[in-house]
Formats: C-alpha cells, structure tokens, sequence
C-alpha cells in the first residue's frame, strides 16, 4: 500500500512473504500492544477489584466491542477462541442435535469446517455434501436441492483458501430461511480467509455463526472468534470459571453474553491485540485495501497464465475471488518449487493440501498445489520478482 505499511513489518525487508493465507504477519503497533499488557497492567480479567486488573478487563472487554463493531455486530455477541477451528467446533458440540438431523456442507471446506460435521455422523446425523465446479464456483441450485426440511444447519466457506474463489453467501443464507426445517436452516460461515480482506457486515451475510482467526488479519495467534446472532441456541462447551453468575452446591447460574462461552483465563494479551489489529484494519481501511489486493491478485494472475508448464486453478475472474492463488508446474512436485522459491528468491509460499484433502482429491491433485497468498504489505515489484523466479523454474523444469 505504501513505505509507513511496510515499516510496521520489518522482516518484509528480508523476504517476500506470499504466505499470510496461512498466517499474516504482524505489525509494530499490535507487538506493542501486546507487550503493553505485560509490561503496564499483568493482570487477570473479570475477577479483581484493584486497579490493574479493573484496567486489564476495560481492555480485554474494549477488544471485543472492537471486534464487534468490525463486522458489524453488536455488543455482546462477539466471543473470543483461539482460532476459527475452536470457533466451529463450539458450534458443533454446542448444539442439540437429534438423529435424522442434516448438515450441508461443501467441499471447498477446509478440514475445520468439514471434520467436525463428518464426526456428528457418530450421532445419527447425516451430511450433504455440495460440490462446485472445477474452478470452485456453485451453482445456487445444488444447494436448493440439498437444503430441505430435514436440514438443521449449513456450514459454507465465504473465501476458498485453496482457489480463492467467493463464495454466495447472502444467496445461500436466503435458501436457508426459505428451505430449513420449518424455522429454517442454521447458517455457519468460515470467514477465516474473508474476514481480513473483504469488509464484512453479519447483518448483510444473513448467517447466524461467523467463524474467523485473529492470526490471518494481523491479530497475534491463538486467538479467534466466533459471532453468534442468537445465544440461545447455543450451550458452552467448557465450563469453569469466569462463565458464570452463581455456583451453589447443586447449580448454577450462567453468564449473560459472550462471558458464558469464555471459560477460565482467555488469551488476554491475545485479544488485546487482535483489538489493536482491527484498529490497523480501519485505519488503512477495508475497501482500500480490498481494491489494492484486487490489482496484486490480477498482476499475480495475469502473470502466472503467462508461463509454460503452469496451470492456475480457480476462476480467473478478479471479481470471483481473492488474491489467494494455487498453481503446479507441470513435472515439478509442489514441495520442489516452495523450497525454490526461498533459496532462489526468498520467497514464502505454501504447498501441500492446504488442509483440504477432499477437495485436492475432487480436483485430481495427489501431491496438491502451490499456493501464493498476497495482502497489504506486499507490492507490485514482489509479484514481478516471484512471476521471474517461478518462470525461470518452468523454464527448467
């Protein structure tokens, strides 16, 4: 985006980093944030009377109203996990579930927003599974025809993080209402590749659980966050203390709010930090930086058809996706050019499966893809560097 972005990254001045599809990096003010925590007001959250701690529960709850007011959501329903896997985990083992109920799900999904649904069969549940095209495209239809009566809940994907490719989401959240169970279908999305590069507004989605990690959008690791639209439906999978209202001998009294879902000490520094990675959010501004990562992905694009020997998966529709790419070079196995791309050019990239075996399996791919990944701090002469160094790898292929 500019010089002042990329100084808050100091180690993008000794590699390319094409790897934040994985992990993002993490800017000066969010380390300092975290720092600040242990180094000002070490104290545990939600407990104490004196002023350290009163000072370290104003931060900790202030995170959470950030993070809330980030993707549109309102005060309360934002709770705090380690990452998006623990985040629609909860979901899973927070619901009642019954036997005959359905779930639909994809198979652009992730292993987080697959496995746990693939498990819930050991209680007599079944799953749908829709499939895209080869370019990770749906058509509304399959899920017209998958979503029915029986459907309890639909659990989606809104950004591949093999392909890249967006998926319809209000589309699919109004099949929901129209097509569940009399009520209609619950409606999870795995945000964790949309929510730090596209702006996001629960209340537009149409979904009742968004599920996302702190670690992908500039946020420390360890740290996540599931939104829940309605707490009723939902029971806490872990209960201790900091969870609760009252105790006596033989019940108890649950928390109001996201506390009720936060049991024992959080991750504090953590989620003070991701509260400080959303500021950083806001202040470069998510349409900016959702038009500045459209014109890398398009170079990135652009460039990569360009070469022999390489095949790009996914749409090539700029409009269809994000600036997450997977490639192979015909010959090459995908572990072959990541460790190319570091000793030739330090350049980080992914390879492998990417955590989604079926849909590698779908897709023909036994080794998987090599994927590169851009976000705000990389520029256009980092995209020409790799373009040059992964062409001159074809070449000697």
């Amino acid at each position: 985006m500019n010089e002042r972005i990329r100084a808050d990254f100091p180690i993008v001045n000794d590699i390319i980093y094409l790897d934040s599809a994985a992990t993002s990096l993490t800017p000066e003010p969010v380390l300092e944030a975290v720092l600040s925590y242990y180094r000002e007001y070490n104290a545990n959250v939600g407990r104490g009377v004196h002023r350290v701690s009163q000072l370290a529960t104003q931060k900790y709850q202030n995170a959470h109203r950030k993070v809330a007011g980030f993707i549109g959501a309102k005060e309360g329903e934002v709770i705090f996990t380690k990452n998006t896997t623990e985040a629609i985990n909860m979901v899973a083992y927070g619901l009642k579930w019954s036997k005959g109920d359905e779930i639909v799900t994809t198979l652009l999904e992730h292993h987080s927003n697959f496995l746990p649904w693939l498990r819930l069969r050991e209680q007599g549940v079944r799953v749908k599974i829709v499939e895209p095209n080869k370019q990770g495209i749906f058509e509304l239809s399959d899920f017209e025809h998958a979503i029915d009566d029986r459907t309890r809940l639909v659990a989606v994907t809104q950004v591949s993080n093999v392909l890249g490719t967006i998926s319809p989401i209000k589309e699919i959240a109004a099949i929901c209402k129209e097509q569940g169970n009399g009520n209609g279908a619950l409606f999870l999305v795995d945000g964790a590749q949309a929510a730090p590069h596209i702006p996001i507004n629960v209340k537009e989605l149409g979904c009742d659980f968004l599920a996302f990690s702190g670690h992908k959008m500039l946020g420390p690791t360890g740290t996540g966050i599931l939104w829940v639209k309605d707490s009723r439906v939902l029971e806490p999978t872990l209960f201790g203390g900091g969870m609760i209202e009252s105790v006596s001998k033989d019940d108890y009294t649950l928390a109001g709010g996201y506390e009720r879902f936060e049991a024992g000490t959080p991750n504090i520094a953590g989620g003070i930090g991701l509260g400080k990675a959303v500021d950083y959010l806001n202040e470069v501004g998510m349409e900016a930086m959702r038009s500045y990562e459209e014109r890398l992905a398009k170079r990135l694009l652009d460039g990569l058809q360009g070469i022999e020997k390489l095949r790009v998966y996914g749409s090539t529709n700029p409009n269809e996706r994000i600036g997450v790419v997977s490639f192979n070079i015909e010959g090459v196995h995908p572990h072959d050019v990541a460790l190319m791309l570091d000793e030739t050019s330090d350049i980080m990239v992914r390879s492998g499966h990417h955590c989604c075996m079926p849909l590698m399996d779908y897709l023909g791919l036994k080794e998987g893809t090599v994927r590169a990944s851009v976000y705000l701090y990389n520029t256009e002469a980092e995209v020409d560097t790799f373009l040059e160094t992964v062409e001159g790898i074809a070449k000697g292929a």
